[in-house]
């Protein structure tokens, strides 16, 4: 039974589904079928825009990163610390 994806034999014997199906002929669906595919279309996309919002606030909450990223911020505080160190000593020369 066909689920409308598009099947790619692999030459190791497997097979590779594409990621989008594939679409029939214009004019071979009917209404019915065309009001169909527009709910399943809009379900998806709002699954995808959730999992996109959900990845958005994971990646900018700027106190999680901190926490987990503790050792490189105090790294590239040292080491802003020293250049600015090593500079103002340069300059009082």
């Amino acid at each position: 039974m066909s689920d409308g994806f598009e099947v790619t034999p692999r030459k190791d014997g497997g097979v590779e589904r594409a990621s989008r199906p594939v679409r029939p002929a214009p004019g071979s669906r009917s209404a019915e079928q065309i009001r169909n595919d527009i709910v399943s279309e809009r379900e998806e996309l709002g699954r995808s825009v959730e999992a996109l919002r959900g990845r958005v606030t994971e990646i900018t909450d700027w106190r999680r990163q901190a926490r987990e990223h503790k050792r490189e911020l105090i790294i590239g505080a040292v080491a802003i610390g020293f250049a600015v160190g090593a500079r103002l000593a340069l300059r009082r020369r």
